[in-house]
């Protein structure tokens, strides 16, 4: 048999659960991410029903895990990993070193058991594992006389601490040798706090995510006017903005482009004192519509957990934010944020914005409307006209988010924890937040390599976004005069 061989256990069909290993000789084999299945994937042949979380691959092969960055959709099985059986470490990036535990404190508490205890055992047990690399340098995996296995990460732009990895495969006995390369998630330009994805030098094989391989985004260097645009068109109707946000990451954009729109308009009446307490609530409400006094709501504990933690890993910010920070800006700690913590302090402010008619924007989770704090929101705001929706992130098809942008705008309705909600408030979507690299982006990162891949194996994305992103490659390599590459993944 020949190897490297890639094996697919999730995102392979669809556009969650990433989750590959990469079979390095017989007996060797490393897992890149363990996502959970969201949306309709979980719905697939390989993510059906309560098998989904079902780790039905043997582990004695695998060495180690590798993790690209702490979406769900790409560490959310790492506990059922490890109920499994895996014993082997966990490498990552030094910044998902830190917020990982964060995130599978949470999945652990959701899926498994809330018992304090037992969850402090797991993470302990989870920080022995974990290996953080530096970005561009080489980590010895493997070492003997029929492989040297070598990985570095390097930085995707996706997130903070987000990576795609680099595995250098040589088989001394032969001779031989691989570079194969795994995208994990690619950012796109213009990413607050982010430095933007190099290409690899070279790869032999590239496995490569697709989530927008057939389209473009909007202008992101021109996103915060667009969402500055948005914001105030919306609250011309009197009412609440609504943005469904992922934990981390999106999260943390958006208030660093929020506290920008807010410093661009500060005016001489300076924001009330103690904007950021529960009791002044009422008075911001209160307030005339500007934006130097304009409440921003965030209300999901574990995007503000991950903020506070975004503020400790300001080494790995780029130099824009730097440059904000020492000109005395306070980024992700601004007057006007209003940070909820408690469930009845949740329940209060969700009734107090529902029955009023006053000017608010509230963050919460989670991303895609299918559970967190979002959703009683939307119950309570989705039939009234006067608030709004607005969408920044990703909606995978079949869940509530998905439903809400498609047939808001119709006049449509949809389905939240069992209810029928009438659809009746504004929506609205801005495609250049999205975290994801675009066609020109993706295709970019492959014609930005000195050597183009030999093998590309298309994952991550909905059958027309790999088509497209298949035939965009094929064309790019024709013009080039290049070979073309063996191209799986994109079969109709």
């Amino acid at each position: 048999m020949h190897y490297p061989i890639i094996e697919h256990h999730g995102a392979k069909d669809g556009v969650t659960g990433s989750c590959h290993q990469l079979h390095m000789n017989a007996s060797t084999s490393v897992l890149i991410d363990c996502g959970l299945f969201q949306g309709n994937d979980a719905s697939l042949p390989s993510g059906a029903g309560e098998d989904q979380l079902v780790i039905e691959f043997p582990l004695d092969m695998i060495k180690a895990l590798i993790v690209t960055h702490v979406h769900i959709d790409h560490v959310g099985r790492i506990p059922y990993l490890l109920a499994a059986g895996f014993e082997g470490p966990i490498l990552c990036s030094e910044p998902s070193a830190k917020l990982l535990p964060i995130v599978l404190k949470d999945a652990f508490k959701l899926g498994i058991s809330r018992d304090h205890a037992q969850i402090e055992r797991y993470i302990e047990r989870i920080e022995k594992r974990l290996i953080s690399l530096p970005y561009e340098q080489w980590f010895t995996l493997f070492d003997s006389d029929e492989l040297v296995a070598r990985v570095r990460l390097q930085r995707a732009g996706h997130i903070l601490g987000s990576a795609y990895v680099e595995i250098d495969l040589a088989y001394p006995q032969t001779g031989q040798g691989k570079r194969v390369v795994f995208s994990g998630d690619l950012g796109a330009p213009h990413a607050p706090f982010l430095m933007p994805p190099e290409s690899p030098e070279r790869a032999d094989i590239l496995v490569l995510e697709s989530t927008y391989g057939d389209r473009l985004h909007e202008d992101r260097a021109n996103r915060r006017k667009r969402l500055e645009a948005v914001i105030e068109q919306a609250l011309e109707d009197h009412g609440t903005v609504l943005i469904p946000a992922f934990s981390i990451g999106r999260t943390q954009e958006l208030l660093y482009e929020l506290e920008d729109i807010i410093q661009c308009k500060q005016s001489a009446k300076p924001a009330p004192v103690g904007a950021s307490s529960l009791a002044n609530h009422a008075a911001m409400l209160t307030s005339e519509t500007n934006w130097p006094e304009l409440p921003i709501i965030l209300d999901s504990p574990l995007a503000s957990r991950f903020t506070d933690a975004y503020r400790s890993l300001k080494p790995f910010w780029n130099q824009e934010a730097h440059e904000r920070i020492e000109s005395g800006r306070r980024l992700l700690a601004f007057e006007q944020l209003i940070t909820i913590d408690s469930h009845s302090d949740h329940q209060r402010i969700v009734q107090h914005l529902a029955q009023t008619a006053r000017p608010a924007i509230v963050i919460a989770g989670g991303g895609m409307c299918s559970g967190g704090r979002i959703v009683n929101y939307l119950k309570a705001m989705l039939g009234d006209r006067k608030h709004n929706v607005l969408f920044v992130g990703y909606q995978a098809k079949g869940t509530p988010g998905h439903a809400i942008q498609t047939y808001g705008p119709k006049g449509g309705y949809v389905d939240l924890d069992g209810e029928r909600i009438n659809i009746r408030a504004g929506i609205t979507s801005i495609g250049g937040y999205s975290a994801h690299a675009d066609q020109k982006g993706l295709v970019g990162f492959v014609t930005g390599m000195q050597q183009w891949p030999t093998e590309i194996l298309i994952v991550h994305g909905e059958s027309t976004a790999k088509q497209a992103l298949a035939a965009t490659l094929d064309n790019r390599y024709a013009q080039r005069s290049e070979t073309a590459p063996l191209i799986r993944g994109a079969e109709a």
